[in-house]
């Protein structure tokens, strides 16, 4: 680091990867999941120097096409450092994150400027009404270990109000680095930070940030995926292991999905077509932070069986799930898991091995209440169930059922067998119950 300025080393971009029209299926299981949601895309200045920017800013149309909500951060670390050098005038600090000097702000308001009119004038090209806003107010950090931070500040409240109406008029908002204190002067923030205190306040779907790296970096190897948990961390102990290009985005994506945004994508936003692979994809281009999806799921307990009775005593009724007596279910309690809201168990499903087939494991008894469906809970429940199921070693989960086979294959990934797969016991009580059920499989990758 000199003068304030984080070296930051551009990966070289990972080869292109384009959506053929063939991936068009797969992605429409996604839209109806995103429809109407709120992503946060936070772009370095770098990106927007990039030639992969128009590109960019086609990867936004398309997903405002598919009604996802848009809202646009920017950095300017990159022009502030051009215009540094340009006009021979000393930065204190780049990134917004360290002292900024009234030098250094006047260069940054200017470099703001210019960064958000190229967005501006990009989104236009695109035929995307947008507009850049006030609405971010700051307060001054003030004196840290000693040392005035001068006009670096934090975010103290974000009208949200006002971004909303924006959204809900159809157009995308564009919030620059650059905010305003309580006598409405200009004020530096950091964009990562920006970008996580927006997510808060709008209560995001996702925070996708663009940099000039292949993902986030940890031990010299850029991870895919990693949970909150893991990276708080590796962050509290060992800093040092993460990349200094990656840490203000992995220290801000703690902070975000602290606050109640359950996914934060990092990747590189020079890669053609890499916005729409990351979030209409499984296996994505760069590297996920995720919550505990699965806090609300927990080992059902005896306390629970009369209540997981009067649960699925309507499906049942139904005959959507076999019926099972109190102590029937008493006796295989160790194989339920339950779903709370408030104490409440409002969804269950059982996990079942077979000891003569131990990569094998049937997820079953499936039920939500009314009230609480098209919200995600059975898909949730089933992923939980098949991440437990290869937590345990299995490679393959089956699933039986009559009425919800469709949910099961176009949902949760699974795909219709025929009823040799299942194991011999339980191929005979397949054929002794007379329901004739869908036979269901999921490989566990």
């Amino acid at each position: 680091m000199s003068n304030g300025i984080p070296t930051v080393v551009p990966q070289p971009a990972v080869p292109a990867t384009t959506i053929k029209p063939t991936d068009l299926r797969g992605i429409l299981k996604y839209v109806p999941r995103f429809q109407g949601q709120i992503f946060i895309i936070a772009m370095d200045g770098s990106i927007v120097a990039d030639e992969n920017f128009s590109n960019l800013l086609i990867d936004i149309a398309v997903l405002r096409s598919l009604a996802i909500r848009v809202v646009l951060v920017h950095g300017i670390g990159h022009q502030l450092i051009e215009l540094s050098v340009a006009r021979n005038i000393p930065i204190s600090n780049a990134d917004g994150s360290g002292v900024t000097d009234a030098a250094t702000l006047d260069l940054a308001i200017r470099a703001s400027s210019r960064v958000s009119h190229a967005l501006v004038e990009g989104l236009t090209q695109n035929a995307l009404k947008c507009a850049t806003t006030n609405a971010v107010r700051a307060l001054p950090i003030g004196i840290i270990r000693g040392v005035d931070q001068q006009f670096t500040a934090k975010v103290e409240r974000i009208d949200k109000d006002f971004i909303l109406e924006l959204i809900e008029r159809q157009v995308v908002p564009v919030v620059s680095p650059i905010a305003f204190g309580p006598d409405g002067r200009s004020l530096r923030v950091n964009s990562d930070l920006l970008a996580a205190e927006l997510a808060e306040a709008l209560h995001a779907t996702k925070i996708l940030f663009l940099s000039p790296a292949a993902g986030l970096e940890i031990d010299g190897v850029v991870r895919r995926e990693i949970s909150v948990d893991a990276l708080r961390q590796i962050l509290q102990d060992e800093p040092a292991r993460v990349s200094e290009y990656s840490r203000s985005k992995a220290t801000h994506a703690v902070k975000a999905i602290e606050t109640g945004t359950p996914r934060v994508h990092i990747l590189d936003g020079r890669i053609f077509d890499g916005v729409l692979n990351e979030v209409f994809s499984n296996e994505g281009v760069g590297s996920l932070v995720y919550g505990n999806d699965y806090q609300q799921i927990r080992k059902a307990r005896k306390s629970d069986v009369r209540l997981l009775y009067n649960l699925t005593r309507a499906a049942i009724r139904r005959e959507e799930l076999i019926y099972r007596s109190q102590q029937a279910i008493e006796k295989n309690i160790d194989h339920f898991f339950v779903f709370e809201i408030d104490e409440n168990i409002i969804a269950c499903v059982t996990l079942y091995f077979y000891p003569d087939r131990p990569q094998l494991a049937e997820v079953g008894s499936l039920y939500v209440m009314p009230f609480y469906h098209h919200r995600g809970i059975g898909k949730k429940m089933v992923d939980y169930a098949s991440m437990v199921a290869k937590e345990r070693g299995a490679t393959m989960v089956i699933a039986l059922s009559t009425q919800s086979f469709g949910f099961f294959t176009n949902v949760c990934g699974f795909e219709e067998a025929t009823k040799d797969i299942l194991p011999e016991a339980r191929l005979k009580s397949f054929e002794e119950s007379g329901r004739n059920p869908k036979v269901l499989v999921r490989k566990l990758a």
